[in-house]
C-alpha cells in the first residue's frame, strides 16, 4: 500500500470514529428525547448515522450514500417541521453539510474501495444528490436570513400592522429646549428631542466628535456603565459604575471636575438630577443630586462639585434612617431621581430573593435645598407621611421601584414602576399591601406623598416581572379635539398598557385571561387570571413549542429539546414548583429599565424588547440547608443568576438562562426587537430583530454580518430630524433608524457595548447637535471591561 493511501486510510477511519461518536450521542439523547414524547428523528436520525459510519470504516462507498439520505431525508424533516424560516433550517441542516462536505473531497473518494458490484451510477446520482441538497439548504438558509422578519401581531388580539406612519400632531407636542435637562429628557420620560440637525439624508456623515473615560478604579469597569447624562448649560453631568460624579464641557468632552460620592465604591448608576434654587446666588445655586450605592442622597455645586454644606448632614442625606436593619448594600438607589414641585423623590432597589423581611421599598421625598425628608410613602403604614417614630421602622419586604421616575408638575402627580415584593419565586408570606401594589405603576400626590391611584399589571407575581420601565407621559388628541393625558407603561411581560394618568383607568381595554394552575407548591397560591391589554402589539414573545428548540449544532438543539421536555411549560406564567419551569419572557424583558421613546410630532412609541426565556427551579429549605445556601452579603451583592436563599421561607430557588451547553439559546432568533407602534391606532407601524450576532459559544466572536436579534438592555431617544437612536445590543454597535419606516441608516462600533440610553443636544457654543452614548458594557450580561462616553456630530463646516 502506497504511503498515500495509507494516509487516506487513517483519515478515513478518524473519521468514521467521529460519526459513530456523533451517532452514540444521537442516539442516547435521541432515545431520551422519545420517551420523553418528543421527536423519533434524532433517534432515527443517529442509528442511519452509525450505520454510515461502519460503511466508511470498511472504506465501502455506500457509506457516503447512506449520509447523503440522511441529508435528503432531513430537509424534508425540517420543512415539514419548520416551514423555510432560515433560523430554523440552521441549526438543523448547515451542521449535517459541514461535517459530510469531507466525502466530497478526493482524499476520502481514493481511500475507499472501486466501485464494485452495486450500481455505480446509483452512487454517482446520491453524490449529486449530496451537492444539490447542499446548494438548495444553502438558498432557502441565506434567504431566511435575509428576508424581512414577520411583523410579531400578538395572536390573541390582532392588533395588526399600520399601513402607513401616523400624520403629524397639529399642534407638535414635543417639547422645545435643546438642552436635556432630566433622565429621559423631560419628567415625562419621553427621551424625545426637538433637535433636527441630524436627520434621515445627512446621519450618515456623523463622526466621533470625542470621546471621554469615566473608568476611575478596577469596580468601576467591572460594574458597567447604564448612565444618560444630563446637560445644562455647556455642561454635561454624568456618573459611572461606582457612583463618582462627572462634569463635562458639553462641545470637547473635557472632564471639568469629579466628585467620588461613594468613595469609589457604589453600584449601578443611571443617572443624576439638577435643580436650581428659586433667586439663589453663589455655590450651591445650581446643584446636582445624586443617590449612591452605599445609600446617600448627596448634594454637589454644579459649577465646582464640592458637597453642598447646607444640604442635609454636610451634603448628604442617610438613607438608610428609618429602614429595617439588613446587611450592607441590601438597599440602594439604582436610577436617577426626580426634582418634582422643588423635591427629591427617589425610591430604591433591595437585593433580589435573598430573604423575606429585607428593607422596605418606602418612596421618599427631600427637600432639594436642605435636604430635610418632605414626605414618605409606606405602602404598608400610607397614614404615617413622615418617618416613623421612634424604635419604628418602614414597613419590611414591601414591592420597592428602582426604576426611573415621571411625573406632571401641573397635575401635581408623580408616577413610579414598582416591583414585586421579595422573595420573587415564592409568595406565601405575602400580605395584602404587597398583593395590592406589587409589579403596579402608582401615582402619588406630589405635595404630599398621598397615594392617588394605583394599577396593577401582574397579579401575585412570581416570575420576577418588576414594573422597570419609566412611565410614559403625553397627551393623545381623540375624536372631536378632545386631548387625553396618556401613561404608556412598557412592562417586563411584553405588554404597553395605556393609561388615563389621571385616573389610572385604562384608555386601551384591558382583559383578565386565565393562566395556567398547575404545578405550583402546597404553601402558595396562584392568581387565575392576569390582565391583558387589548388592541395594542405584544412583545412576549411566541407560546414555545418543541420544534421552536434552537441550537447551532443538531446536538444543542437536541439537548434544548430533552430540557424543554423534561420541564414544566404551560405558556405564560407557569407556576414556579420544585421541578423545572420555563418563563418566556424572562425576568430580563419584554421591556425592562430602558424604557420607550416616543416621536411626539406623530405620537408613535419606540420601544426595544427582549424574548430570552429562564429555567427555574425551587428546593426545599431542608435540601438549601444541606447545601450551606445563605443569603448573599451586601458586599458580595445579589445576582440574578444562580442559586437564591429565599430565607424565612419553605424554599430556595434557582435560576439560569434557558440555553444550550454551549451557551446557545435554546429558543429561535430574534431575541431582541426594536418597533415602532402608533399609540393612536394601537397598530404596530414597523418592527426590526435588533442586533447583529456577536458572541456565540464559549465567547469566540461571530463575525458574520447576520442580524439576528440579541438581548437588549438600554433604551432608545427619537428626534424631531426623524431619526432614532439606540445602542442596547451585545453587539457593541450604536445605530441610527429612519423612525418612519424602521431602514437602518448608520451604524457606530463602541469600544464596549452601550446598556445605556443615548442622549442629544445642541452645544451652545458651537451650535452643532451631538448625540451621546454610555459605552461600558454591563456587570450582568458579562460585557463589562471599561467606561466611557462617546460623542458624535456632523463635520465641522
Amino acid at each position: 500500500m502506497s504511503p498515500g493511501r495509507s494516509t487516506g486510510k487513517v483519515q478515513r477511519r478518524i473519521y468514521a470514529a467521529f460519526l459513530a461518536l456523533l451517532a452514540l450521542i444521537l442516539v442516547i439523547g435521541g432515545g431520551w428525547l422519545a420517551s420523553l414524547g418528543g421527536s423519533a428523528y434524532y433517534l432515527l436520525a443517529g442509528a442511519a448515522l452509525a450505520w454510515s459510519a461502519v460503511l466508511i470504516w470498511r472504506a465501502r462507498r455506500e457509506g457516503r450514500w447512506v449520509y447523503a439520505a440522511i441529508v435528503v431525508a432531513t430537509l424534508v424533516w425540517t420543512i415539514w417541521e419548520a416551514g423555510y424560516a432560515g433560523w430554523s433550517i440552521m441549526p438543523r441542516m448547515v451542521a449535517w453539510l459541514v461535517v459530510g462536505s469531507w466525502m466530497l473531497t478526493p482524499w476520502f473518494v481514493r481511500s475507499l474501495q472501486p466501485e464494485a458490484t452495486v450500481v455505480p451510477r446509483l452512487a454517482r446520482w446520491m453524490t449529486a444528490g449530496t451537492f444539490l441538497a447542499a446548494c438548495a439548504v444553502a438558498f432557502v438558509v441565506g434567504a431566511g436570513l435575509h428576508a424581512a422578519d414577520p411583523d410579531p401581531v400578538d395572536p390573541i388580539t390582532q392588533a395588526g400592522v399600520a399601513s402607513a406612519y401616523p400624520a403629524a400632531v397639529k399642534p407638535a407636542t414635543g417639547p422645545g429646549r435643546s438642552d436635556w435637562q432630566q433622565y429621559g429628557n423631560d419628567l415625562a420620560g419621553t427621551r424625545f428631542s426637538p433637535v433636527a440637525q441630524i436627520t434621515a439624508a445627512n446621519v450618515s456623515d456623523l463622526q466621533l466628535a470625542w470621546r471621554t473615560p469615566i473608568d476611575t478604579n478596577d469596580l468601576s469597569r467591572e460594574q458597567g456603565l447604564e448612565v444618560t447624562p444630563i446637560m445644562i448649560g455647556d455642561t454635561l453631568y454624568a456618573c459611572n459604575g461606582v457612583n463618582d460624579v462627572f462634569a463635562i464641557d458639553a462641545e470637547t468632552g473635557a472632564v471639568r471636575w469629579r466628585m467620588a460620592a461613594a468613595g469609589g465604591e457604589g453600584r449601578t448608576c443611571r443617572g443624576v438630577a439638577y435643580y436650581r434654587v428659586p433667586g439663589g446666588d453663589g455655590p450651591c445655586a445650581e446643584r446636582i443630586l445624586t443617590n449612591t450605592g452605599n445609600a446617600q442622597l448627596v448634594a454637589l455645586d454644579a459649577r465646582t462639585g464640592k458637597l453642598c454644606a447646607g444640604f442635609g448632614s454636610a451634603g448628604r442625606v442617610d438613607l438608610l434612617d428609618g429602614m429595617s436593619p439588613a446587611p450592607a448594600h441590601y438597599y440602594y438607589p439604582t436610577s436617577a431621581p426626580a426634582i418634582v414641585q422643588g423635591k427629591v423623590v427617589l425610591g430604591g432597589m433591595v437585593l433580589d430573593g435573598q430573604f423575606w423581611g429585607e428593607p422596605s421599598g418606602v418612596i421618599r421625598a427631600f427637600d432639594a435645598v436642605t435636604g430635610k425628608l418632605a414626605w414618605a410613602w409606606d405602602m404598608g403604614a400610607p397614614d404615617v407621611p413622615g418617618r416613623p417614630a421612634a424604635g419604628k421602622t418602614y414597613t419590611p419586604a414591601t414591592p420597592n421601584s428602582w426604576g426611573p421616575i415621571s411625573a406632571d408638575e401641573k397635575l401635581g402627580l408623580v408616577y413610579l414602576p414598582i416591583g414585586n415584593s421579595t422573595p420573587d419565586f415564592f409568595g406565601g408570606m405575602r400580605r395584602p399591601v404587597d398583593e395590592k401594589f406589587g409589579s403596579s405603576v402608582v401615582a402619588l400626590d406630589a405635595a404630599t406623598g398621598r397615594l392617588r391611584w394605583s394599577f396593577q399589571t401582574v397579579r401575585h407575581d412570581l416570575w420576577d416581572y418588576d414594573v422597570a420601565a419609566q412611565p410614559t407621559l403625553l397627551d393623545l388628541p381623540q375624536a372631536g379635539g378632545r386631548i387625553v393625558h396618556a401613561l404608556v407603561q412598557p412592562t417586563k411581560t411584553g405588554e404597553v398598557f395605556v393609561l388615563d394618568r389621571l385616573t389610572g383607568r385604562p384608555l386601551r381595554d384591558v382583559v383578565e385571561r386565565a393562566v395556567p394552575q398547575h404545578g405550583g407548591v402546597s404553601e402558595e397560591h396562584l392568581a387565575r387570571t392576569q390582565p391583558f391589554p387589548i388592541g395594542l402589539p405584544s412583545f412576549r414573545g411566541p407560546v414555545l413549542r418543541e420544534r421552536d428548540m434552537w441550537g447551532i449544532t443538531p446536538l444543542d438543539q437536541l439537548y434544548c429539546r430533552i430540557r424543554f421536555r423534561g420541564a414544566r411549560y404551560d405558556g405564560m406564567m407557569t407556576p414556579p414548583g420544585l421541578t423545572p419551569w420555563i418563563s418566556l419572557p424572562g425576568f430580563g424583558g419584554g421591556m425592562d429599565w430602558g424604557g420607550a421613546s416616543v416621536d411626539l410630532d406623530h405620537n408613535v412609541l419606540l420601544v426595544n424588547s427582549t424574548t430570552i426565556a429562564n429555567i427555574s427551579w425551587m428546593f426545599t429549605r431542608a435540601e438549601a440547608d444541606a447545601d450551606g445556601l445563605r443569603p448573599a452579603s451586601g458586599t458580595e451583592g445579589g445576582d440574578l443568576w444562580g442559586p437564591a436563599a429565599q430565607a424565612g421561607t419553605p424554599y430556595a430557588s434557582y435560576t439560569e438562562a434557558f440555553k444550550s451547553p454551549i451557551g446557545m439559546p435554546c429558543q429561535e432568533p430574534p431575541f431582541g426587537r426594536l418597533s415602532a407602534v402608533d399609540l393612536k391606532t394601537g397598530k404596530l407601524v414597523w418592527s426590526r430583530p435588533l442586533g447583529m450576532a456577536g458572541k456565540s459559544a464559549f465567547g469566540i466572536p461571530i463575525l458574520v454580518p447576520i442580524t439576528m436579534g440579541t438581548p437588549t438592555s438600554g433604551g432608545s431617544v427619537t428626534t424631531r430630524g426623524g431619526v432614532t437612536f439606540i445602542a442596547a445590543t451585545q453587539d457593541r454597535i450604536l445605530r441610527a433608524f429612519d423612525t418612519r419606516t424602521g431602514a437602518l441608516l448608520w451604524s457606530k462600533r463602541l469600544p464596549w457595548s452601550g446598556f445605556a440610553t443615548p442622549m442629544t443636544y445642541v452645544s451652545p457654543r458651537s451650535g452643532r447637535q451631538f448625540l451621546v452614548v454610555a459605552a461600558g458594557g454591563s456587570h450582568g450580561l458579562g460585557e463589562a471591561g471599561g467606561a466611557a462616553l462617546l460623542a458624535f456630530a456632523l463635520p465641522k463646516r
